[in-house]
C-alpha cells in the first residue's frame, strides 16, 4: 500500500478541524485508510542515521508531527494532502463533492509525429491549469503527487511519465511531441541546471554515473538503448522535456508560476488519462476558477503530416455504474433501504445516486477521481464504509455450523502427503506463462485461454490451462541435479479454463478455475511404468476401483477383492486417441487416457486425465536431456 506523509498541522488546517492522535486514528479506520505511524523529520533522521548526529545536525530537522497514512493502492486520489483532506471533508459532510468543468479551448494543440513516437512511447495527453496560485506547501504537494503517481500507477515511469511546465515561459499555441535521434537532442535539463546544455547521450551518461543524480538513474534504461528518444517541444522547437527522464530548465515550475502546462507521455493511454485526470482534479482547486481546467487538442500526424487521429484531453469523464440493493446489503451484512444508500453515496463521492428498476438497483455517479470503481463490489465496499463498519450489528448466526476444510482442498492435502512419500518433490510454479510454453512447445494447437491485454513480457501472456509447462521448466532449470535414480516432480494447483457460462455472484466471468494434479518423471529411462503406477496409486487413495477387464491384466488382481472403494466408482485406461487435443505432447502409441465411471457421470465413461511418454520434440523445446513421462488428472472429477 502507498504511504502518504502529511504534516499534522497542515492536514488539520485543510480539514478545518483538530483531533487527538487517537481520534484521528479512529477517523482513518472509519474512512478506510490506516494511520501507520506518527513521527517527525527529526525522529526519522535519528532512526535512519548510521552515525551519531551532533546537536547542531539534529537541530536542522523539524519536530513538526508527521502522520504516515497507508492508503489503498487503487485510490490515486488520496496520494496528496489535497485529495485526502477533500475526501475526508466530504465523508464528514463538511463539503459537497466538487463538480469539475472543462473550459472552452483556447486553441492550444499538441502535434504528435506518430511514425516516430510509435517506436518508443506512442501516447500523450495534456491539460492546462490557468491562474493557479502556489504557496511553498502547495508547490511541494504538487511535486510529491507526481512522485507518488510515478511510483505506483505509472510503474516507475515505464507506463506514464508526467511533465509539468510554466506555460508563460514557453512558446505556444502549437506544441510538438516527437521522437528523434539522440544526436539531435540538446538542451539545458532541470537537473543539473548549472552545467549548461547537454546532448541526450551525455545527459543519460551523467545520470548513470553522477551520485548527485542517483534519483534519476533508475529511469535511464527505459530509453537508453532506443534509436529514437521522445521529446516534447514548443512552437520554437525549444525542448521542454525528455520523457520519461527529465524536464527542461527553461519551463520549470516556480512559486510565481500562474499557468501550468501538463503533459503525460505514455505506453498505456488509459493509465495516462487516469494520471492526468488525477493531477488536474487535485490541484485545479487552487485556480482562480476552482475545479476548472483548459483542454488541449492532441493530433497524430503520419509521415505526410496528415492528421490520422485526434482527441481532446483531459477527459474528466463522469460515468454511471450499478449494483443491486440486495447485493450491497448482503456483501456488508446490513439491511438498508435503497433511499438510505442513495444518501450514503454522497459521503464517498458517488453521488448523485438514484434508484432504478423499481428501487432494486442503485445507480451511482462515478467522478473522474474515482477510477477505482470498476465493479458492483466496489460500490458495495463504499456503501459499507459510508455506513460505518463499527455500525454493523454483530449477529449470532441462525445456523450452527462447524468450520472445516473444503473437500477439494482436503483431498489435495492428503494426496500431497502420499505422493511425497512416493519420492516425488512438490513444486509451486507460476500461474502465468507464454503462449509458446502453454501450447506450441507442448505440441498442441493454440487454443482458447485467458490472456493478458498488456503482459509485462512474453513469459506472462496467458493464464495456464495445464500444469505441465511449469514442471518441465523446473526440470529445465535443474540440469545440475542428479537424474541417475530418476527425478520426480509433482504439483497440485489450479489452471484457468475459458467458460462463457460460469457465474460468480450472478456475474458471468468468462472463465473458471480447475484443480489439477500433474507429475513428471525424468531419468535414464522414460519411466512410463512409474507414472502408470502413480496413476493407479492416486485412484486407490481416492477409493476408485479399477474395472474388472483392466485389473485382469495385473498379477495382483486377487487383491482387488479387498480394496476399499466407493460404490459405483470405477476407472480404466485406454490408448489416447491421436485426434485428442493433447496427443501431440506424447510419443505416438505411448500415451493413455484415464477414463472414469461415477454416479456424477450417470454411469458413462468420461476422460479425466492422460499420461504417457513425452514426445522428443517436447523435451527438445524445454531443453530436457533425459527421457520423461508425465500425467495430469482433473482432481475435481474424483470428488
Amino acid at each position: 500500500m502507498p504511504t502518504l506523509a502529511v504534516k499534522k498541522d497542515e492536514l488539520y488546517e485543510h480539514l478545518g478541524r483538530t483531533y487527538t492522535d487517537t481520534e484521528f486514528d479512529e477517523l482513518c479506520f472509519e474512512f478506510g485508510v490506516e494511520l501507520d505511524e506518527i513521527t517527525s523529520d527529526r525522529e526519522e533522521a535519528l532512526k535512519s542515521s548510521t552515525v551519531k548526529l551532533s546537536k547542531s545536525e539534529i537541530a536542522k530537522y523539524s519536530e513538526d508531527v508527521i502522520y504516515k497514512i497507508d492508503v489503498p493502492a487503487n485510490r490515486y486520489d488520496l496520494l496528496c494532502i489535497e485529495g485526502l483532506s477533500r475526501a475526508i471533508k466530504i465523508f464528514l459532510k463538511d463539503m459537497d463533492s466538487p463538480t469539475f468543468r472543462v473550459k472552452e479551448s483556447t486553441g492550444i494543440t499538441m502535434t504528435v509525429t506518430k511514425s516516430n513516437t510509435d517506436t518508443i512511447r506512442p501516447f500523450v495527453v495534456c491539460a492546462i491549469l490557468r491562474d493557479i496560485t502556489f504557496t511553498p506547501e502547495r508547490y511541494n504537494s504538487f511535486i510529491d503527487l507526481q512522485d507518488q503517481l510515478h511510483r505506483n500507477l505509472c510503474r516507475q515511469r515505464t507506463l506514464v511519465a508526467i511533465g509539468t511546465h510554466d506555460l508563460d515561459s514557453i512558446e505556444g499555441p502549437n506544441f510538438k511531441y516527437d521522437a528523434r535521434s539522440p544526436s539531435g537532442i540538446n538542451f539545458v535539463p532541470l537537473t543539473p541546471d548549472d552545467k549548461g546544455s547537454f546532448s541526450a547521450k551525455d545527459l543519460l551518461h551523467f545520470y548513470e554515473t553522477d551520485p548527485a543524480a542517483k534519483h534519476l538513474k533508475p529511469y535511464v534504461p527505459i530509453i537508453k538503448d532506443s534509436p529514437l528518444y521522445p521529446v516534447v517541444l514548443d512552437a520554437n522547437e525549444t525542448i521542454m522535456s525528455l520523457p520519461p527522464i527529465i524536464n527542461g530548465s527553461k519551463s520549470k515550475i516556480t512559486l510565481d508560476t500562474k499557468n501550468v502546462f501538463i503533459e503525460c507521455t505514455a505506453t498505456d493511454l488509459t493509465k495516462a488519462n487516469i494520471v492526468l485526470d488525477t493531477v488536474v482534479s487535485m490541484f485545479s482547486e487552487y485556480c482562480a476558477e476552482p475545479y476548472t481546467v483548459e483542454p488541449v487538442t492532441v493530433e497524430y500526424q503520419d509521415a505526410n503530416q496528415t492528421v490520422v487521429d485526434s482527441y481532446v484531453t483531459p477527459r474528466m469523464y463522469t460515468r454511471r455504474e450499478k449494483a443491486t440493493v440486495e447485493y450491497c446489503n448482503s456483501m456488508n451484512g446490513i439491511n438498508l433501504t435503497g433511499e438510505e444508500m442513495v444518501t450514503l453515496c454522497n459521503k464517498v463521492q458517488l453521488g448523485p445516486a438514484q434508484l432504478c428498476d423499481n428501487g432494486t438497483v442503485l445507480e451511482v455517479t462515478v467522478p473522474p477521481t474515482r477510477s477505482d470503481i470498476l465493479h458492483a463490489v466496489d460500490i458495495a465496499e463504499d456503501i459499507g464504509i459510508a455506513f460505518g463498519y463499527n455500525n454493523i450489528v454483530k449477529r449470532v448466526p441462525q445456523t450452527c455450523t462447524v468450520g472445516g476444510e473444503q473437500p477439494l482442498n482436503k483431498l489435495g492435502d492428503l494426496l500431497r502427503d502420499e505422493i511425497g512419500r512416493a519420492g516425488y518433490i512438490e513444486v509451486l510454479t507460476h500461474g502465468l506463462c507464454s503462449i509458446r510454453d502453454n501450447f506450441t512447445a507442448l505440441g498442441r494447437s493454440v487454443g482458447p485461454a485467458v490472456s493478458l491485454s498488456n503482459p509485462i513480457n512474453v513469459e506472462y501472456q496467458v493464464v495456464r490451462t495445464t500444469l505441465l509447462p511449469g514442471l518441465l521448466k523446473t526440470l529445465q532449470h535443474n540440469k545440475s541435479a542428479s537424474f541417475t535414480q530418476g527425478f520426480k516432480l509433482f504439483e497440485i494447483s489450479d489452471v484457468v479454463l475459458p467458460d462463457d457460462k460460469w457465474e460468480v455472484t450472478d456475474t458471468i466471468v468468462g472463465c473458471k478455475n480447475s484443480r489439477r494434479i500433474c507429475a513428471v518423471y525424468a531419468g535414464p529411462t522414460s519411466g512410463f511404468e512409474i507414472i502408470h503406477g502413480l496413476v493407479d496409486r492416486i485412484m486407490a487413495l481416492c477409493e476408485v476401483a479399477p474395472e474388472a477387464e483392466y485389473i485382469a491384466n495385473s498379477a495382483k488382481s486377487k487383491e482387488e477383492e479387498y480394496r476399499v472403494s466407493k460404490d459405483g466408482w470405477t476407472y480404466t485406461i485406454a490408448e489416447l486417441d491421436s485426434t485428442d487435443t493433447v496427443a501431440g505432447t506424447y510419443f505416438p502409441g505411448r500415451a493413455a487416457s484415464i477414463l472414469l465411471t461415477s454416479p456424477n457421470s450417470n454411469g458413462e465413461r468420461i476422460q479425466i486425465g492422460t499420461f504417457g511418454i513425452l514426445h522428443p520434440d517436447v523435451l527438445k523445446n524445454f531443453a530436457i536431456q533425459y527421457p520423461s513421462s508425465c500425467m495430469e488428472i482433473d482432481l475435481e472429477a474424483l470428488l
